[in-house]
């Protein structure tokens, strides 16, 4: 039997589009967060080719899921009832029936001392288990807090309260970069060390937690005046004014590992706001555990 062309069997091929998820914060020349913008204010680029925004909220509603990653290391000299108190203050402030927090702290070895909850009795009690030690495994933290971060749904942060010093050497700075990036997860730093960028002092710890912050779409913040209530405030303050950005990506390079994402607003003069957003995603199979 000899079928024509318009009785012959079709294939219909189904490219499956996920939606990409961009929380974005925006910033003045002055530091002062920037409200009431709207979704004609950005343009977004993934590798540099423009995207239709699909979906777009000013103050996301969407569940946020914290993890508090404290330096319990001998090189970082704390009062941990100071802490606790100050991060029980922020868990009261910042959680919503919705929202989930979850409590690591990390020195020789990295601990979970609350599992994910909303409970701040159950916060409570795993603060007040803090426990110093001396080496300092933050990239585990990274890794760690970012693993499990990926399995919940809605809004992904890890907020580190650190000096940036790592000691253990297990995981690597671009190994915990990589998995914070593939599990979606925005990175707040709190950087705990005497002076602000003193000279004289190695830096490196400080500068990498600063570009772990920039590279996930968080911030950092020095813990100076005003101690880590001040701190906490200034990062409460961001996740409550995140943009969300959502598109569906079109006209994807092919071949390409690691989507790098650009969001401007193009009717700024050049240095009027800051921009930060994760600087991209990836679409090739995931590291190995660890």
């Amino acid at each position: 039997m000899h079928l024509s062309a318009q009785e012959a069997p079709t294939t219909t091929l189904h490219v499956d589009v996920h939606l990409v998820n961009v929380f974005v914060n925006v910033t003045d020349a002055n530091g002062a967060i920037v409200g009431g913008l709207t979704r004609n204010d950005f343009a977004l680029t993934e590798d540099g080719r423009p995207q239709q925004i699909a979906v777009f909220e000013r103050q996301s509603a969407v569940p946020l899921n914290l993890t508090l990653a404290i330096d319990t290391s001998g090189s970082v000299r704390k009062d941990m009832t100071e802490e606790a108190e100050a991060a029980h203050r922020f868990a009261r402030a910042l959680l919503r029936p919705q929202d989930q927090m979850s409590v690591l702290q990390f020195a020789t070895n990295v601990t979970e001392l609350v599992p994910f909850t909303n409970k701040i009795d159950q916060i409570d009690h795993g603060l007040s288990r803090l426990k110093g030690d001396w080496a300092t495994a933050l990239y585990d933290a990274i890794w760690l807090g970012s693993e499990s971060l990926g399995k919940k749904q809605g809004r992904k942060i890890l907020i580190l309260v650190s000096d940036g010093d790592d000691t253990a050497k297990s995981t690597t700075y671009d190994q915990a970069v990589e998995q914070a990036l593939r599990n979606e997860v925005m990175i707040y730093s709190l950087i705990d060390v005497p002076i602000e960028a003193s000279a004289g002092r190695d830096t490196g710890g400080e500068h990498a937690l600063i570009a772990l912050a920039e590279q996930t779409g968080g911030k950092s913040f020095y813990i100076g005046e005003g101690g880590l209530d001040k701190a906490f405030s200034r990062v409460s303050d961001d996740l409550r004014t995140q943009y969300l950005l959502g598109y569906y990506p079109h006209n994807q390079a092919p071949g390409v590992s690691f989507h790098r994402i650009s969001v401007t607003i193009p009717r700024a003069a050049e240095g009027a706001f800051q921009i930060s957003n994760r600087t991209g995603y990836y679409t090739d199979s995931p590291a190995k555990s660890k």
